[in-house]
Parts: structure tokens; sequence; C-alpha cells
């Protein structure tokens, strides 16, 4: 007679985090879930109206809640999150990516004792998220971007008018914003239609010629484009006063922060060439003078850096990067490393992650001007793009200037362009010596230009 044995047990992890929960979040409603042991039943919805939302603070205390977990989902957690984080629950915000339920049916119910349990037994990592004074700021720049788009979409439709019209003034001047271009619209708009009345108001800085500016202005003033040219151009001024709203709040914001350097006692160091004025739809008060008050170091003394570059930097993650264990994890948060996928011994994938986020870009963008730099870090982006290609270069460089500002931010050390020129000139040494012995094995003799010459 066979004996059967008795299955053995299924063995569950340990659990790390007893006083945890689980919330799923919705538009209208949130599920949470807590440890069977805590409450019957273990999962409750809550509607996601503020007096809700302390209820569910409420249960979670009653329950002996001492730490929750929440996907980031839109920005539907916010309130939620900053509720918990006043009542002193730590909170572990993670990615939707990470934490796909089991296959089979999905519920808001399942969801949320999912999360419980992966909390529970200490499977989930919290995302970055900078302190609170830092949100304030980083709510304000976004604002703030939000509305140049939009003040880009008027100045697009301005120039839609004008096409219209047949005046070709965007094509002869770069900024029909600028002094001349609105000199221009507002004459036109006032009732000017002479062609040289209306180059006379031309700009002596301007490049274009008078002559040139007439020309382009003989078109044909048909009453509904020059409507549309007018709101466009309305809608773009109200605009422009509102970023210069934001602009002062958020100059009065960051005067809150505390300082890192006295720039009294240490001076602001003089401005490379391209920061010496605001560029483009940079704020109009002294933001290098604020930055370097509160990073303690400044960040555009390195190649390419500039203003809105280092306020971004600030914005997104502050001035402390203590939450990054070391520079690899800094970059690999901002997407600016290979995410190497590997199965069965074998590499299926080095590609980096496909990730939105406004330092990364601002960093690729900065990494792209240093094609025509004679900086180290130039000479490096051109040595990259001849081996790997315009894109990786950029992304390559990119994860290079990102490792720079860690190291500067960790150390609290100005940046130094000699250490990098003399791994630039070590480089060099190598890639000469790589040569002569090529040219040895092909029977030829390798000599110096300068030994030529004399």
């Amino acid at each position: 007679m066979a004996s059967h044995s008795r299955p053995r047990p299924r063995r569950q992890p340990p659990v790390i985090n007893p006083n945890a929960a689980g919330v799923d979040i919705g538009a209208t409603e949130i599920y949470v879930a807590v440890s069977p042991d805590r409450a019957d039943p273990s999962v409750r919805r809550f509607a996601t109206v503020t007096e809700d939302l302390h209820a569910l603070a409420d249960w979670l205390r009653q329950c002996g809640v001492t730490t929750v977990a929440m996907e980031s989902t839109g920005v539907y957690w916010i309130p939620l999150f900053q509720i918990l984080e006043v009542r002193g629950v730590e909170v572990c915000l993670v990615n939707a990516r990470h934490v796909k339920n089991v296959p089979g049916r999905k519920t808001d119910v399942q969801d949320c004792q999912w999360l419980q349990y992966l909390h529970a037994v200490g499977l989930l990592r919290g995302s970055f998220r900078p302190a609170d004074q830092v949100c304030i700021v980083r709510t304000l720049l976004r604002h703030r971007d939000t509305l140049i788009q939009i003040a880009a979409s008027h100045v697009q439709r301005m120039q839609k008018a004008l096409n219209q019209m047949n005046l070709q003034l965007h094509h002869v001047i770069s900024d029909i914003t600028g002094v001349t271009g609105l000199a221009i619209l507002d004459a036109i708009l006032a009732g000017t239609r002479d062609p040289q009345a209306l180059a006379a108001r031309r700009d002596r800085r301007i490049k274009a010629s008078r002559e040139a500016i007439a020309k382009a202005l003989v078109g044909d003033y048909r009453s509904e484009h020059l409507f549309t040219l007018r709101q466009s151009l309305a809608a773009y001024r109200h605009d422009q006063t509102l970023i210069q709203e934001c602009d002062a709040e958020v100059e009065h914001t960051l005067h809150g922060f505390d300082a890192r350097i006295d720039p009294a006692a240490h001076p602001l160091p003089p401005a490379t060439t391209s920061h010496r004025k605001p560029q483009g739809n940079e704020p109009r008060f002294d933001l290098r003078g604020e930055l370097y008050r509160l990073l303690g170091l400044d960040l555009t003394q390195v190649p390419r850096l500039n203003t809105s570059t280092v306020y971004t930097l600030f914005a997104e993650v502050g001035a402390d990067l203590s939450k990054f264990p070391s520079p690899k994890h800094f970059a690999s948060w901002l997407g600016l490393c290979p995410d190497n996928r590997v199965s069965g011994g074998k590499v299926l994938s080095v590609h980096t992650r496909h990730v939105k986020h406004r330092l990364a870009r601002a960093l690729r963008l900065a990494a792209q001007s240093l094609h025509r730099s004679h900086s180290a870090l130039g000479a490096f982006y051109r040595r990259m793009r001849t081996r790997l290609g315009a894109a990786k270069a950029i992304t390559a460089t990119a994860h290079k200037l990102a490792r720079i500002i860690y190291h500067l931010l960790a150390s609290h050390t100005p940046y130094d362009e000699s250490h990098f020129a003399d791994i630039e000139r070590a480089y060099r040494q190598r890639l000469e010596s790589r040569l002569r012995a090529q040219a040895k094995a092909l029977g030829f003799t390798l000599i110096a230009a300068a030994a030529v010459t004399t």
C-alpha cells in the first residue's frame, strides 16, 4: 500500500511592516486595505472629499497603521499624501509599473490588498519626493512653464494672422515679440497701413534694413485677420503679465529658504559669457544669485549649464541629494543610464528607460549645446558623437553632467575645469600611443607636426 506524504506547507515571506496599509486611489473613491487582524472588514471604501480623507486617516490610526503604500496615480494622491504626512503616517509612494497585480481579475479591492501585502513583506520601494518647501517651488516652475507654452501658442496665432494677410514681418525679423515687432504690430492695429511709416518704428539694433521691413509689410489687411491678430496679441501680453506675477511669487518663495552660503563673505563668481544677462524666458530677478545662495556653489560654471537648467535642478530635486546613495542612483532615477535586460545569460537590451523627467530633458539640452564648446566636456561630447551617434552621445553627456552635479553638491566644492582637462590630456596620450603602435605595425613612423616644422 503506497503511502501518501502530507503536502509541505507553503512558506510565506516574513512580515517586515506589520503596521502597513495599502491604498488604491481613484478620481472619486479610495479603497484602503489593512492587515486582516486589525479590522473586520479589512478593506474599506472612502470618497475623495476632504471630510472622508480625514475619516480615512482616523480609521488608519484606530487600526494602528504607521506606514501606507499608495500608487502615484496622476495628481489624485496629493491631497491624501499631505493629510497622512501631517498626521505622522509614513507614506510610501510607489510607481504603478512596479506594483502590477497578479494575473486574473482586476478590482480596486484586490489592488489595495496587493499593495498592503507587498508593503507588509517589504517588497516596495518609495519614489523620490523632495521636501515640501521644494515642492512649492516645483509647482510654481511647472505652472510657469505652462504659461510660457501658452504664450508661445499665441505667438504662433499672430504669425498665422500675418501669413493670411501676406505680411512677411516674422520672416524679416527674428522675433515679432521684440521691441521692433511689438511696435509695428501696435501701429498696424492702430490703423497705420503705410509700409514706410511702419518700418520707421524699426529699432536701431535690429539687423534687417528699413527697406526690407517696409517691403515685407505690403499685404492685404483684412478685418477678420486683424481681429484675430488683436486678440492673440492681447492674450500674449496677458500671459506675460501672469509670468511676471509668477516670477514675483518664485522670488518671494526662494527668500524663505535657508542659505547654504553667505554671498557677502563668499561673493558670487564672475559670470561666464553666456550668463551675463537673462536668457530667453528666464526670470528677470537675480535668479543666479539666489541659486548660488541656496545651493552653496555656482553650478553655472559648469559648461553649458545655464540658470534655467540649475533652477530646474533645484525645483525638481532641491539642494540635498542625500536620498540618492551614489551618482549611479541619481543617474538611474533620471533615466540617463543603460537599463540592462538579461535573460538566460544573454543581454536582451541595454536601452535607457523611457522616463519623462524635466531635469533629464534639461540636461539633454545642455549636453546637445556642447557641440561647439571648447571645454573638456565639449571634447567628450564630440568624441561620443563620433563613436555612438548624436542621440546616444547626448544621453552619455547628460549622464556625465548628472554625475558632475551630484559630486559638486555632495562635496560642496566648486567646478574645476582643470580636473577634466587632465582627463582629456590622458585620453589624448592614450590615443597617440595607439596611433604610434598602429603606424609601427604598418611600417611607418609617426612624427609630430611641430617636429616636422622645425
